[in-house]
């Protein structure tokens, strides 16, 4: 049934009763296709019949389906034209994990973080009215999504309009409970159908002549609602809340959703679903489900007994709980990456001093920023790319007062297969600017654990930023020693007309390109403060001075040393290697860094043609072999 399904027009075409087969073929093809190809499993287990339900009872794309957070959308892309490829999904040139509005005129919203449906959806009902145009606009949001201030904003805003708005919780935390689920599925059906509806506008008429009768009457259903329904926020807040109701029940679902068609102004439907749904070890376990490799079906995911390189995530999560164990006043934040910060054998070793705020960064943020007022000393782990999301906090509350708040500063960089939306491209750029900021940039995994202990140890806010991913293999050093602020250090002495300045975590695509070309290389450790005796000395006995970072060029580490250059009137030939003011779309690492000329070969190439004409570079006249890092 599935292949002749090509986009949701052939979906309608299908009777009800016919729902629940395909998606039991939907269910098998996701577990095909992501078990032999990785991505996002368990929330798109999660999600079959409700996207379905979704295609069948609206007319897509005339109406707007806008997803949450994004990595449940793998069964939208099968059901929107995009089957075939799903084979190429988070590869280079292949479809992006996530909904693309460039990839699909079913995607109408471009999504990788949390909690923006509600906005989204909400603009797109007023803009309907606005254009006189009669479409639904529906926004799909994980109960975890909800756990951000955002989702409320637009909530209280369009509660207090009348939007052709839907919002469906799906709620995959909560189990679905046998005793009470029929007696849910009824009320949720009454309470959406036409009569419900018709009674209670014709009884608003009738009692708005008496206003304490009509209070009376009001309160007396939000009271009767409150017993049975978890709803009565959603009413307070303006929606007309339907829920909740089994979300794996495909033919139930449709019918909610046509009734709530007929239905005018914002309405939110809450549906119980269960992630990993139809793979035991993924309902078991999906937190361990959630992202995977390619792996077996019949086995499931299988560790490695072999000892592996650590992350720079690992070496974090290390270093966190020696230093809590050294250090009471110290406390662990994340805004609900327990598991992708590294931070789970902290939440087991010290409970009482963690704190999961959920997708909250800007509390995350400004709590660690009360907790710093009174003698604590918080360090936050966060995303790159989420740290975003708490740029006015970090500046308000954190640096204008000068408080000690660590931020280990994960994924920076680029990111790989996630894409521009998670890539942690302009963190250098945003906190260099910063007044009272330390930042730092390790090359390898120990000056990593080094940096966070000097970090920990400074009275003012600071950040480590670090790569996803291996590092180098160098073995981090069990004794904490703290760096001096602001020192870099030479790695490699070369001729006296090139020296590369790195900047972070590209120190084997830096080396490679120093042997080349032999070139002076230095690990700067520090974008702020910069080590300013190094760079006068640098560009007095240079004649190119070549700055190398996996950030944005544009305000990064390399304008910083623009920046001194000038203000110190020293005349040498500057390069900025970085990243190019574009999107860099999702690959494997190795490729995006190759794509932007920032593996070993690009650096070569890139200083020969730029300069090569006017500076000698190096003593080796053949050509560069291919470099791969491990």
């Amino acid at each position: 049934m599935l292949e002749r399904i090509n986009f949701p027009a052939d979906l309608r075409r299908l009777e009800l009763e016919a729902l629940p087969a395909l998606c039991a073929e939907l269910r098998e093809f996701l577990l095909d296709s992501v078990s032999n190809g990785g991505g996002h499993f368990s929330s798109n287990l999660g999600t079959v019949e409700l996207t379905v339900a979704l295609h069948y009872a609206f007319d897509t794309p005339q109406d707007k389906l806008v997803w949450d957070v994004g990595h449940q959308a793998y069964p939208h892309k099968i059901l929107t034209g995009r089957r075939d490829l799903m084979d190429s999904i988070r590869q280079k040139d292949g479809l992006a994990g996530f909904p693309k509005r460039s990839e699909s005129e079913y995607d109408t919203f471009g999504v990788g973080h949390s909690s923006t449906s509600i906005s989204a959806a909400l603009g797109m009902a007023l803009a309907a009215q606005q254009k006189g145009e009669d479409y639904h606009s529906i926004a799909i949001i994980g109960d975890g999504a909800m756990t951000a201030g955002m989702a409320y904003e637009a909530l209280n805003h369009a509660g207090d309009l009348d939007a052709n708005l839907i919002v469906v919780l799906n709620d995959n935390e909560m189990s679905i409970s046998p005793n009470v689920g029929a007696l849910r599925k009824y009320l949720t059906r009454l309470l959406s159908g036409r009569m419900y509806s018709s009674m209670r506008e014709s009884g608003k008429k009738a009692l708005s002549h008496s206003k304490s009768l009509s209070k009376l009457v009001k309160l007396t259903e939000e009271h009767m609602k409150g017993m049975v329904l978890p709803g009565t926020l959603f009413e307070e807040m303006g929606f007309k809340y339907y829920g909740p109701i089994d979300g794996h029940d495909v033919e139930e679902l449709v019918h909610v959703l046509e009734n709530l068609k007929q239905i005018k102004g914002p309405r939110l439907l809450h549906i119980l679903t269960q992630k990993g749904k139809g793979y035991e070890p993924a309902e078991e376990d999906p937190c361990a489900y959630h992202g995977v490799t390619p792996f077996n079906l019949k086995t499931g995911l299988v560790s490695s007994s072999k000892k592996s390189t650590p992350t720079y995530t690992q070496v974090f999560g290390q270093w966190l709980c020696d230093m809590a164990a050294q250090d009471k006043r110290l406390v662990g934040i994340t805004p609900a990456m327990r598991e992708g910060s590294g931070l789970v054998a902290f939440s087991e070793q010290f409970p009482q001093r963690y704190f999961d705020v959920g997708i909250a960064e800007q509390h995350a943020v400004t709590l660690a920023a009360g907790l710093a007022c009174e003698g604590l000393k918080p360090v936050v782990a966060i995303y790159s790319t989420f740290l975003q999301r708490a740029y006015d906090q970090l500046l308000h509350d954190v640096a204008i007062q000068n408080l000690p708040v660590v931020f280990a500063v994960d994924r920076a960089g680029l990111v790989g297969a996630d894409g521009p939306t998670h890539s942690g491209n302009y963190d250098l750029s945003f906190l260099r600017c910063v007044p009272n900021m330390v930042v730092m940039a390790p090359a390898d995994e120990n000056e990593c654990r080094q940096m966070l202990y000097t970090a920990f140890q400074l009275d003012c806010p600071t950040a480590v930023r670090y790569p996803r991913g291996k590092g180098t293999g160098i073995e981090p050093h069990t004794e904490m020693q703290a760096m001096p602020v602001g020192k870099a250090v030479k790695v490699r002495n070369g001729g006296n007309s090139i020296a590369i300045l790195l900047f972070g975590s590209l120190l084997a695509e830096a080396r490679a390109a120093a042997e080349e070309l032999d070139a002076t290389l230095v690990n700067m450790r520090f974008v702020k403060p910069l080590d300013k005796t190094i760079l006068r000395e640098l560009a007095q006995s240079h004649e190119l001075l070549v700055t190398l970072e996996d950030n944005a060029v544009m305000g990064g580490a390399g304008s910083a040393v623009n920046e001194y250059l000038h203000e110190a009137g020293l005349a040498v030939e500057v390069m900025n290697l970085g990243l190019p003011d574009v999107y860099i779309e999702h690959a494997q690492r190795e490729e995006q860094l190759a794509a932007c000329g920032l593996d070993a070969l690009g650096i070569v190439e890139k200083v020969r043609s730029g300069y090569g004409g006017r500076i000698h570079i190096g003593l080796s006249l053949c050509p560069v072999p291919q470099y791969v890092a491990n």
